[in-house]
């Protein structure tokens, strides 16, 4: 089947794909370390529950990756889905200094995919993206198979940064 008419399976990365619990204790408290959370993405360890989903749908879908980690982890992040063999895509990043809520980051990015191509399935593991998602008409899976401390859902809501 020809790339440009596949439908899209989009997925996110922390606490989806990869497994940030390591590295979420940087989040504590009133001096959030950014630095050393995003430092320490590559040392992931991969959630098997999503790679599965990720490599069913990539069968069927040409697979993105949408992800609130901001631009200057593009490196790192390319990196990380190569060394786990993940399946190619395009990755969508945070700009640099945009700290926007990934609910409406995330759901103006599937707005303008859906512009082009279909989007079959938006896997996430935050639930106010989830939410959003689903009200603007796209078909959510949450990704509940990774343990999420509640100073990392206070970040992604309140700071916008991942």
């Amino acid at each position: 089947m020809n790339d440009d008419r596949r439908p899209l399976a989009v997925f996110d990365l922390d606490g989806t794909l990869a497994d940030s619990g390591h590295r979420q204790h940087f989040l504590e408290g009133s001096g959030r370390d950014w630095d050393a959370f995003f430092s320490a993405a590559p040392q992931d360890p991969p959630l098997t529950e999503g790679v599965s989903l990720l490599r069913a749908h990539a069968e069927e879908c040409e697979v993105v990756y949408l992800t609130g980690r901001p631009e200057r982890c593009r490196k790192d992040t390319l990196a990380w889905l190569a060394s786990h063999g993940l399946p190619s895509g395009s990755v969508h990043m945070r700009r640099d200094g945009d700290r926007r809520p990934a609910r409406r980051t995330k759901v103006e990015t599937l707005e303008r995919l859906a512009r082009r191509r279909e989007v079959r399935v938006l896997v996430d593991d935050d639930e106010l993206v989830c939410d959003a998602a689903e009200r603007a008409g796209f078909r959510v899976v949450r990704a509940r198979w990774a343990v999420t401390a509640p100073s990392m859902k206070d970040a992604q809501e309140r700071e916008g940064r991942t």
